[in-house]
């Protein structure tokens, strides 16, 4: 990735970008997620925190025997965090994520998730690390740092990122049929990225993995429930609406943003926009169910949405309920059982 962080940091468009959107997540969140932030989704430590009702996959060792008498209704006590947290984030910048038909980008969408995340875990001794994805560059890593003049480095290192869609496109035979979501050849390796931050071992803490999940290759699902084994893991998908359905618009020509490949697409077709409609809504399903059998949480953010409303919600339900936030990884059942 060309371009040091000095060089980022001159650069007066990203310091704008980075001043406004840290306006942004700081005066909402303050906002919206009142009394004392106990993070993006509940840390480990030995102090305890206010009681809730107990829901499956929490530890049995935490239940709260005394409002559990009092109420009959199993409840169990949260852990407020007595040590330092290091999150990892895994961002996904890669060429698909250069994509947007609603109030930004996906890439932009991504960013500011980061930002979000940052600020939710942003406690005195707190250290954030990054894994950068990019088309043709291989990973990067960011080394986690702490407090707010890390994060806004890490800010400013992911938006000079450079953009790579569209280097090379090579064109297709025109009226060809639509492609499926996340049948492309793109270069996104989200198992090799997971795996590198498993290797070396690090602290327990937290992973959080930002994507679009477009490809149907979901060896990634390995790696991440891995993670799920030692760190809290969050999956945030960013998602644009015409990955989810084609507007009815004559021919339209489409690119596919990791390879150039072009073909032309007849979206007046009735039945080719309802099985495209088809085909992404199963895509979807089989990322959520591969997130789930993970043990990760699952948060989709929209480009057509109020993305830091969606975030709001998702941390009050992690507060309200662990099984929000974590799910215990699932087993998956052998070939033939229960028949």
């Amino acid at each position: 990735m060309p371009g040091g962080s000095g060089a980022a940091a001159a650069d007066p468009a990203i310091e704008r970008t980075l001043r406004r959107l840290e306006l942004t997540v700081t005066r909402r969140l303050d906002g919206l997620l009142l009394g004392n932030h106990l993070g993006l989704v509940p840390g480990s430590g030995t102090e305890k925190a206010e009681s809730r009702t107990y829901h499956v996959g929490d530890d049995v060792r935490r239940m709260d025997w005394a409002v559990t008498a009092r109420t009959t209704v199993p409840h169990v006590y949260d852990l407020v965090a007595d040590r330092e947290l290091e999150t990892w984030v895994l961002v996904d910048l890669t060429a698909s994520l250069e994509f947007g038909t609603a109030r930004l980008e996906k890439r932009d969408l991504a960013i500011a998730a980061v930002a979000a995340i940052g600020y939710l875990t942003a406690r005195s001794g707190n250290r954030l690390g990054a894994v950068v994805l990019t088309t043709g560059h291989g990973p990067r890593l960011v080394p986690a740092r702490t407090g707010r003049d890390g994060l806004r480095a890490l800010l400013r290192t992911l938006l000079a990122a450079p953009r790579t869609a569209l280097d090379r496109p090579a064109r297709r035979s025109p009226a060809a049929p639509a492609p499926a979501p996340g049948t492309g050849t793109g270069t996104t390796d989200l198992a090799a990225a997971l795996n590198g931050l498993r290797n070396p071992p690090r602290r327990r803490g937290m992973v959080v993995v930002i994507s679009d999940f477009l490809s149907v290759d979901l060896s990634w699902e390995r790696p991440l429930r891995a993670l799920a084994g030692r760190h809290q893991v969050l999956a945030v998908e960013v998602v644009d609406p015409r990955e989810l359905e084609l507007p009815n618009v004559g021919l339209l020509d489409v690119v596919d943003p990791e390879t150039g490949a072009t073909l032309t697409v007849p979206t007046s077709s009735r039945r080719l926009r309802d099985s495209y409609a088809r085909a992404a809504a199963a895509h979807r399903r089989e990322v959520d169910a591969a997130l789930r059998r993970a043990g990760a949480g699952h948060l989709v953010l929209r480009t057509d949405s109020d993305w830091l409303t969606d975030i709001v919600r998702f941390v009050l339900a992690a507060r309200r309920g662990r099984g929000a936030a974590r799910r215990p990884p699932v087993a998956v059942p052998p070939a033939g059982a229960g028949r």
